[in-house]
């Protein structure tokens, strides 16, 4: 910002581009309505499948999932809170990937393809301060898009299966008042591990015009970490992969509450994912903005 623009009679740049003002105008925007519409359908979908196939997990070959991390589909119809539970654990792996890639990838992607960033730049609101607020915003949709699958799956849940205690894959049950609090650790974590995949796509929004290759491209990488921590050949390489952690959650969910997982993987996530926050920040002041 020039010595000129920032003597100009009461001009403050932290004033700029409020967030109030760029929260409206990401809400307002169709994709976010139609994600909003997927997330909120998600479990009525899966009551309705529940409905028509019977109990969930009566496959009769008895050994769940296969995957030994952890097997919710037996207790879905337990309560509401399971269902919940379940809701999640279908979901965190791929679709709730993909409202984070798309806010965090749509942030200045977009507005260089409508060609109104240079207008931005030009109101003046300075780069750091755009990106800061896009940023911040991005980050309150994604948390709003991570809980509000849980909450429209308790309410469905306990509409159609009862309110009752959550219970567990491994033998027990947690009572209402400890199943809430558990069932908000799972979703703060799933939050934390997917803000490698914001990093991603915010970092590519700075390096791209086209929203859609910034939020493929954080889809696509996420995808290649969850295919390379499949290889049993990389050993403890594999610990530093968010990849390796996304399941960690599932630590909230037994009856004592184990934090080792969790902390680890939101340390991992954590780190990637103000690296590539900083890579973003970077990129960003040394652009030249011809869009």
């Amino acid at each position: 910002m020039s010595a000129l623009t920032e003597s100009a009679p009461g001009y403050r740049a932290g004033r700029t581009l409020p967030l109030r003002v760029e929260l409206v105008r990401q809400l307002k925007r169709r994709r976010t309505l139609a994600m909003g519409a997927v997330l909120a359908i998600l479990p009525f979908v899966m009551i309705v499948a529940f409905a028509i196939g019977g109990t969930p997990g009566s496959d009769g070959d008895g050994d769940g999932d296969g995957g030994g991390r952890l097997n919710l589909m037996d207790t879905a119809t337990a309560s509401g809170a399971n269902f919940a539970a379940v809701c999640l654990f279908v979901s965190a792996g791929f679709l709730l990937v993909v409202p984070v890639a798309l806010f965090f990838g749509d942030t200045v992607a977009s507005e260089a393809s409508w060609s109104s960033l240079r207008y931005l730049l030009a109101a003046p609101v300075p780069r750091a301060r755009l990106l800061w607020s896009k940023l911040a915003v991005a980050m309150l949709m994604s948390l709003a898009a991570m809980v509000l699958l849980p909450v429209v799956a308790l309410a469905a849940g306990t509409a159609a299966y009862g309110w009752g205690p959550l219970a567990l894959p491994t033998g027990g049950s947690l009572g209402t008042a400890e199943a809430v609090p558990r069932l908000a650790l799972v979703i703060a974590f799933i939050f934390v591990s997917q803000l490698v995949t914001g990093g991603l796509g915010f970092w590519l929004s700075t390096k791209t015009d086209a929203p859609l290759g910034a939020v493929g491209g954080a889809v696509g990488l996420t995808i290649i970490g969850s295919v390379l921590d499949q290889v049993t050949a990389l050993g403890t390489w594999r610990d530093f992969l968010p990849a390796h952690w996304q399941f960690a959650w599932a630590d909230a969910l037994q009856p004592q509450l184990e934090w080792s997982g969790m902390l680890k993987g939101s340390a991992i996530s954590v780190t990637y994912a103000l690296v590539l926050f900083a890579l973003a920040f970077r990129n960003f002041s040394r652009k030249d903005i011809v869009s």
